[in-house]
């Protein structure tokens, strides 16, 4: 029987791209695309799509023993946004489903994970600038702190077990493909629809809030090269620094009316403001860099360009 990948949480931000780019690369049939809901983008039905929740752990044992998976990528959480709404749930959510699939690996029933960590597992003591790949890490959200004890998990389970399992910590994601999904970042998703929609934005972070952010091609890009790097070349197993580009709300804003003259940026920070404080301003990726030869392609006016022209193409579709 052919071997398998399977995603959790293909309907995502990430999930959706991911899905799509893995399945051009090794075909339709060999990835097994999930999540809790049926698709919205027909595309996703291309190949095998089955309805499954991530906290139900013999849903995910079946799909696995059913389409013969060895290859896991796990991207269901609930993330910063939200979760500081219903805590408890995100973390449940969160640690649960992790637990879930680190331990399918231990019994080998799969051979290799990726789960993503984020820049969320750094806070207000960490270094602001150019933030190590190890330095100080007290979360002061539950996506977070979920995020960091995921983090310890997985580098338990390859030290105690010897699973194989990747993680990046993403800095914010930015897609003209898939809708945010509850972040802290995705002012920087909303701004390219509000300004080719309305030709203005009201952004709910401050003028000055740098993040590290990066495009989604990127991002996917930098997920498939970890996943396919030899095992040796795998150094860190808790999860890898990826930096991205910095900037701040004026910034992107700038970079749009290079494009888009007349486009208008506002802001009235809300509680998103006081997460994004805690958060590094800029990451070092050098150990990506060096252990499997990680490079970014996007800058952010090469990216501004690549979203307004996929957007204005999207936008008239709908």
């Amino acid at each position: 029987m052919k071997k398998t990948t399977l995603i959790l949480g293909a309907c995502g931000q990430i999930g959706t791209e991911l899905t799509l780019t893995l399945r051009e690369k090794y075909g339709n049939e060999t990835i097994i695309a999930t999540d809790i809901n049926e698709p919205r983008l027909a595309e996703l039905k291309n190949g095998p799509f089955e309805v499954l929740d991530a906290s139900d752990s013999d849903g995910i044992r079946a799909i696995c023993e059913k389409y013969n998976v060895t290859t896991v990528y796990h991207l269901v959480a609930m993330l910063s946004a939200t979760g500081e709404k219903f805590p408890m749930k995100a973390w449940d959510l969160n640690m649960r489903s992790l637990l879930y699939v680190l331990e399918l690996a231990k019994e080998n029933i799969i051979d290799k994970i990726f789960w993503p960590s984020s820049i969320a597992v750094f806070g207000p003591t960490t270094p602001k600038n150019l933030t190590p790949q190890q330095t100080i890490m007290e979360p002061s959200t539950v996506y977070g702190i979920s995020k960091l004890a995921g983090e310890r998990w997985c580098e338990y389970y390859h030290n105690k077990y010897g699973v194989d399992v990747r993680s990046i910590r993403y800095p914010g994601l930015i897609s003209w493909k898939s809708q945010p999904g509850g972040g802290t970042t995705d002012y920087a998703v909303e701004i390219y629809y509000k300004a080719l929609e309305q030709g203005k934005y009201t952004c709910f972070l401050s003028e000055h809030r740098a993040l590290p952010m990066m495009y989604m091609e990127d991002a996917v890009r930098a997920t498939i090269e970890l996943m396919e790097a030899p095992t040796e070349h795998v150094k860190i197993r808790s999860s890898y620094n990826l930096a991205g580009i910095s900037f701040d709300p004026a910034t992107i804003g700038a970079s749009i009316k290079k494009l888009m003259p007349e486009f208008e940026l506002n802001f009235e920070p809300d509680f998103r403001e006081d997460i994004a404080a805690s958060w590094p301003e800029s990451i070092d990726d050098s150990s990506a860099q060096a252990d499997w030869n990680w490079s970014q392609k996007y800058n952010l006016d090469t990216m501004t360009e690549a979203m307004l022209t996929n957007l204005k193409t999207k936008l008239q579709l709908l």
